[in-house]
Parts: C-alpha cells; structure tokens; sequence
C-alpha cells in the first residue's frame, strides 16, 4: 500500500439519515459510510504528512513507466491533483444532487481507498460523519444531526464553503511537495468543485439538472475559487472550459484529455 492508512475499526451503528442517503447511492464507485478498514486513507492523515503524497507519486510513476515507457514529474502531480480534489467534490455533489443533503466535508471525516493493483487511483471513498446540512421540507430535518438552512441558494454556499475549507487544507499541504503554485492548485479545486453535481446529474439521469447544480454552487467567481461554472450547452451537448491541467500530454504518445484547457477553447 503506498499511502498507509491509520483507521481504527468501530462498532456498526445504526443507519443515520447521511448514512441512508449513501446507502442509495450507486455511483460506479464504493461509497461507504462509517470507519473503514485498515487499508484505507483518512484525508487529515495524509495532508499532515505532506511526504506521504511522494510515496503516492512514486507508486504513479512506476505505472507510468509500464504504461507509457517514462513518468513526467508534472503528470504524477497533476493525476494525484484531480484524483484527490475529486473525492469531495464528488460525494459533496451527488449528496447535493441525490438528496439536497451537505456532509461536513471534513479532512477528518472523509477517507478513501487506493486501488491496489494496476494504476493507482482511489477506488472507494468513506464518510465517517452523521452531520449534514439540509433544507426545512428534509424529512430529517429535526435529527439531531441536522442543520437547516433557509433555502437550495443557502445549502450550496454551504457545500461551496465545506468544500474551499478541505481544499485549502489540500492546497497548503500538496503546495509543500509539488511544484505547482497557488494558482494552478484552486484551479484545480474549482474544476473538481463544478465536475461533481455535473457528474451526477448524469450518472443519475437529469443532465441539465447536474448543470443547474453546477451554476448554483458556483454562480460567479467567488474566492478562492478562479472561475464560476463554465458549463455551456453545444451541438456536442454540454462542455465546459477546464481551469486546471493534469498534464497528462506530456506523457509520450498521450493525446490531451478531451477538456484539455491547452486544446479547448
């Protein structure tokens, strides 16, 4: 395992509304909630060892070199950019999409799983927190793990809010082994923070309502972020213009990503 893990085990606890709303998700990736087993990652462990992202890149690199024949320091840090700004982007919209319910996105409440065999992306990810935001008509808005806000305006500036607090932390932390700037690391955050209600909107059959997410989290450009939502409907159907690059074409005889920012205008 490159990035060990350091989870406790717990007793199973009784389903939470958060945990119900997990428990219906089926987004082609485990998604779990409660502590996870040994062989996962809590977020706040590896962004307080920023070294342990190294052992994660080297991992990376070794693929690379089986895949394409050589590694590219920017590609390893460029995958491993978007890989872990995908993990709450991602839950955070499909929770927003699915059931207009904010976790608290905390470092110390999220965990994943990397993929042990082959390339070496997270293949699962954990919540390990009951509380969540929610609206008035939630069916569980009186639990004690709830708090309310007035209206869907309110509940994503929430998620815009819980999401900037984990990435900064992530920003401060990889910051520290990558020789990326500040700049390029919250484009980044930005791209995964609009890719996660689009995701879902798709993955659960109402684009345009994925695109409607999207636009309400991120109306505008709102610090830290660089950008608002750029997604735009074409005769390709919706596209959106990336901030960030995984430089993923630097790799030999790699073709750009498709939303390649260098490629596409």
């Amino acid at each position: 395992m490159t990035v060990p893990a350091r989870v406790s085990r717990q007793n199973p606890r009784a389903l939470t509304p958060l945990a119900d709303s997990i428990a219906r998700l089926q987004s082609g990736t485990e998604i779990v909630f409660g502590t996870p087993s040994e062989d996962w990652t809590i977020c706040s462990d590896l962004l307080a060892e920023p070294t342990r992202f190294d052992l994660w890149r080297k991992d990376l690199a070794e693929w690379m070199v089986e895949q394409y024949g050589e590694s590219d320091d920017r590609a390893t840090a460029g995958y491993i950019m978007g890989w872990y700004l995908h993990q709450p982007g991602y839950l955070a919209g499909l929770l927003f999409h699915t059931a207009r319910r904010v976790p608290t996105l905390k470092p110390s409440d999220m965990a994943f799983r990397i993929n042990p065999a082959g390339r070496p992306h997270p293949d699962g990810m954990a919540l390990m927190c009951d509380e969540f935001a929610c609206l008035p008509d939630d069916p569980a808005s009186n639990h004690p793990a709830a708090t309310v806000v007035a209206n869907e305006a309110a509940l994503a500036a929430v998620l815009r809010a819980r999401y900037a607090a984990h990435a900064a932390q992530f920003v401060a932390s990889f910051g520290q082994v990558v020789r990326f700037g500040r700049r390029q690391l919250w484009a980044a955050a930005t791209d995964m923070l609009e890719y996660g209600p689009w995701a879902a909107g798709r993955l659960f059959g109402d684009e345009n309502a994925g695109v409607t997410d999207a636009a309400m989290i991120l109306p505008e450009k709102l610090d830290p972020f660089v950008a608002p939502s750029s997604l735009h409907f074409t005769d390709e159907g919706w596209k959106r213009k990336r901030n960030s690059c995984c430089f993923h074409y630097v790799l030999p005889n790699a073709e750009p990503c498709t939303a390649c920012p260098r490629t596409c205008k």
